[in-house]
């Protein structure tokens, strides 16, 4: 490439990130003694993007930017533990986390907004629809567990997010749980919080199933990853079975496991702009 050509690409990008560095924004969002960050990019319609077990909503950044360009305002809070996200982190349930989600949909003064949950993520974005329906216009789940999850999935991610397990166990069963064939999974040896991922798993353990699994009666978007094994492809058709093929849309990503955002941002990206323009 000539050197003016390389100069002239170079400024382009150079101008792209400063641009989706300028229009991104935190805020913070304060109800009944909790602090919520929140990290804002772009305009339009309002989605809430929420993280996955123990994880912070950062790692969503090139998600975010993409679903951004698409023509929307892509909300994330930060859950409770990370940056600036504080509040009371023991004996909580769902609900509580719905509350943190629906005070920063509120606080956008916008409207009912679609909320798109990663993984574990998805409980809390179903717990939302639940509690505050008249918030919610449609659910995504990116990479849901089927409904009744593997004892011996459950088992593989306890090793996988265990710093005191050595890097190695760790490295396997990370592929084992979020990595498709051929993805280095080492980038996930950190990032995981210890204390956010208990304070989660207790919320998990004491929120009874049926009080949020049907996410009220929104639309869903199940986007399912090809090699997920908290999705087997048997239970491909398990909430359509369900709710029905008027309310539940179905998309598969190749490519992908557990991790789908983080592996597969532009094709996850995709997949939730093609459906959330379908939502009235």
């Amino acid at each position: 490439m000539r050197p003016l050509l390389m100069m002239c690409s170079l400024a382009f990008v150079l101008l792209a990130t400063t641009s989706e560095a300028e229009t991104r924004k935190h805020e913070l969002v304060r109800h009944d003694g909790v602090t919520i960050e929140t990290i804002i990019d772009g305009t339009g319609p309002r989605l809430v993007l929420l993280p996955s077990l123990g994880r912070d909503s950062e790692e969503l950044d090139e998600l975010a930017a993409e679903i951004a360009r698409g023509g929307f305002r892509v909300v994330r809070p930060r859950p409770r533990g990370f940056g600036r996200s504080v509040g009371p982190m023991d004996k909580l349930t769902f609900h509580d986390f719905a509350a943190d989600v629906a005070a920063v949909i509120k606080a956008q003064n916008a409207g009912p907004a679609i909320i798109a949950g990663h993984a574990y993520g998805h409980f809390i974005a179903k717990m939302t629809a639940t509690d505050y329906p008249k918030l919610v216009k449609g659910v995504a789940l990116v990479a849901a567990a089927q409904k009744n999850i593997d004892p011996k999935v459950r088992a593989w991610l306890a090793i996988a997010t265990d710093p005191k397990q050595p890097e190695e166990e760790r490295i396997k069963h990370l592929q084992m749980v979020f990595f498709a064939p051929g993805h280095d999974p080492r980038a996930w040896l950190t990032g995981f919080d210890p204390v956010v991922q208990k304070s989660q798993e207790v919320a998990r353990d004491a929120t009874p199933q049926a009080t949020y699994w049907s996410a009220g009666t929104v639309p869903l978007l199940d986007l399912q990853a090809e090699h997920d094994p908290y999705r087997p492809r048997e239970t491909k058709d398990q909430l359509v079975n369900e709710f029905g093929a008027a309310r539940v849309t179905v998309v598969v990503i190749p490519n992908a496991s557990h991790a789908l955002p983080v592996e597969q941002p532009e094709a996850t990206a995709r997949a939730l702009v093609a459906w959330a323009k379908t939502l009235k």
